[in-house]
């Protein structure tokens, strides 16, 4: 899997928050998107999974430019924000509501994204009950249950507790290893230097690749 981005801006009337993005993403690695809240990120990763169109420039999946089309990227696993949720049904069925628009996983499937993010114990709690780091790990679980072949994961540790932290970096990096395409965003740099292999650095709209965040 390869994802080219080409000369890609967004702005929203006259400001540019991302201008002219050029990079290449590839299986087998883990990139980091690394820079301050409201700097670009979330709206660079919508970008890619074609939530929204650039402004100029393209976005190509394996040489698919999915722009202005009713049509997404295929076996991608995307959790970009806040996801949305029914709060009075459990983890677990909401999970399972989602899994039926494709219908290609079962119960275990299920069971074993929230055993990755340790949410297992609480999959018949309400969502409305859940705290903060408990719906982000809900929402990474709906990312991963389905086996993507690419991982997007937009502020994925924010009131994660440290010891779901490592055990989701962890399996992250084992998703890389067995060839799949993983990117993270976070302004926690420490987060993305325990498991990325590149990171791109977002600042006033600006992307730039850098090989080391201790520069910044």
């Amino acid at each position: 899997m390869k994802i080219e981005v080409k000369n890609v801006s967004k702005k929203f009337k006259s400001n540019y928050v991302v201008e002219n993005a050029n990079c290449v993403f590839e299986s087998g690695k883990i990139y980091g998107l690394y820079g301050r809240n409201g700097s670009g990120k979330s709206v660079f990763l919508k970008m890619l999974v074609s939530f929204y169109n650039p402004t100029s420039g393209e976005v190509l999946f394996d040489g698919v430019n999915y722009q202005n089309t009713s049509k997404y990227p295929k076996n991608v696993g995307v959790l970009i924000e806040h996801p949305s949720f029914f709060g009075d049904l459990s983890g677990f069925k909401n999970l399972k509501i989602l899994a039926r628009i494709q219908n290609i996983i079962n119960d275990k499937d299920i069971e074993l994204a929230l055993k990755i993010v340790n949410l297992l114990d609480e999959k018949n709690k309400k969502y409305k009950e859940y705290s903060l780091g408990m719906r982000q790990k809900l929402g990474i679980a709906q990312a991963i249950m389905e086996n993507p072949d690419v991982i997007i994961l937009d502020e994925p540790f924010n009131g994660i507790e440290r010891v779901s932290v490592e055990k989701i970096t962890n399996y992250l990096k084992e998703e890389r290893d067995k060839g799949k395409l993983i990117i993270v965003s976070s302004h926690i740099k420490d987060d993305l230097k325990k498991m990325c292999d590149e990171f791109l650095y977002f600042d006033a709209g600006k992307v730039s690749i850098r090989s080391d965040l201790d520069e910044i």
